[in-house]
């Protein structure tokens, strides 16, 4: 990495998606972190992530369902027995779901999980690292992956500015606005552990062709991997608190 390198990183929702290209990104990069933890909620069913982690030896494939308080402590205890007093660098909060609800067919029922999920659980995976993130911070300066850092993956539709920029983002009331509200999350997180030196953003990955994007979206994820990583490499001080996307420009909240 461009400034020092990234020892570790745990990414939550690996099973597909963005969430598999990144842990394939990071394993692959020259230099790569010495630990990649890769969580999904049935390691035993990701057959690509199973691959993965037989091709680099510096992937550590873990369970997580990030909607389960005793499957979050469960993780973090194995997390802390393998990076110890060196801590947790990196720590991507990439799980979600979403399910199509325009006004007329939205649903308490949709609303609630969806923010569980996509809201909720973000806060609670990151408030259960906080002390290993704590620990690497203490071992380093400055500010970025390289240190301590929580990356929150936010989408475009979260942006109350461009609320009209996409047709598509009418159907998907539930989502939407769980991540805005994982905005507010990651602007919270900014500003308390800023004294700690913990790095918090919030990154639209791109409109990617996953279960989540569908086949209408432009672009395969691996062609956003190289940028996401090239936006990780780069994060300092300065970006902390903001709102990028995949290439590094900032959003609008």
């Amino acid at each position: 990495m461009a400034q020092p390198r990234c020892r570790s990183v745990l990414i939550t929702g690996c099973s597909r998606g963005i969430g598999l290209g990144l842990v394939r990104g990071l394993a692959a990069a020259s230099p790569s972190p010495d630990l990649v933890f890769a969580t999904c909620r049935y390691p035993e069913k990701a057959q690509e992530l199973q691959q993965l982690s037989k091709q680099y030896s510096n992937i550590k494939l873990l369970q997580l369902d990030v909607v389960c308080e005793s499957s979050i402590k469960k993780v973090v205890k194995e997390v802390e027995e393998i990076v110890g007093d060196k801590g947790l660098n990196c720590l991507i909060n990439n799980a979600g779901i979403n399910v199509l609800a325009s006004l007329e067919e939205v649903t308490a029922e949709t609303m609630l999980t969806i923010y569980e999920t996509n809201t909720v659980a973000q806060l609670m995976v990151t408030k259960a690292f906080l002390p290993l993130l704590r620990k690497a911070a203490q071992l380093g300066t400055g500010m970025g992956c390289h240190r301590a850092a929580i990356i929150n993956m936010s989408s475009l539709a979260a942006s109350m500015q461009l609320v009209q920029a996409n047709e598509m983002f009418l159907k998907v009331y539930p989502y939407r606005i769980a991540k805005t509200a994982l905005n507010m999350i990651t602007r919270c997180l900014a500003a308390d552990l800023k004294s700690d030196g913990i790095l918090c953003i919030s990154l639209h990955p791109g409109w990617l062709q996953t279960d989540m994007g569908g086949n209408m979206a432009p672009m395969q994820v691996q062609e956003a991997i190289p940028g996401i990583l090239s936006v990780l490499d780069r994060l300092g001080e300065k970006e902390n608190g903001s709102f990028l996307d995949w290439q590094g420009e900032t959003l609008p909240w």
